[in-house]
């Protein structure tokens, strides 16, 4: 069924799954070398390639319960979505944009980026 989405509905579902803190379901939505560039630590981030990696590194947040994510503007260009969102846990919150690839109907590429 991913296969024939379309990169604006594989990252609708991603996000969906990100935010009912599903990690495994999110895990599903990334082919097996996906890249995600993490937006720390400054001033560059952290590369993660490949499942193992990305869950070890999106572990910690899918556990902290108080968190939610909001998408607040989501657009595709061929292969590529962009989305700006809000991130929000107790006593803060963050903005940010990603830079997704869709390959195949999975996510290959999540490059995230926050304000600073």
């Amino acid at each position: 069924m991913a296969e024939s989405m379309s990169p604006m509905d594989v990252v609708t579902t991603f996000g969906a799954a990100w935010g009912a803190h599903d990690l495994d379901a999110v895990l599903e939505l990334v082919t097996d070398d996906c890249v995600f560039d993490a937006t720390g630590p400054a001033p560059d981030g952290m590369r993660h390639v490949g499942r193992d990696a990305i869950r070890d590194a999106w572990s910690p947040i899918f556990m902290e319960a108080s968190s939610s994510f909001e998408p607040e503007e989501t657009f595709s260009a061929d292969d590529r979505v962009i989305q700006r969102w809000r991130y929000s846990w107790a006593g803060g919150h963050i903005r940010g944009v990603d830079l997704f690839r869709v390959r195949d109907g999975k996510v290959v590429e999540k490059f995230s980026y926050v304000k600073g």
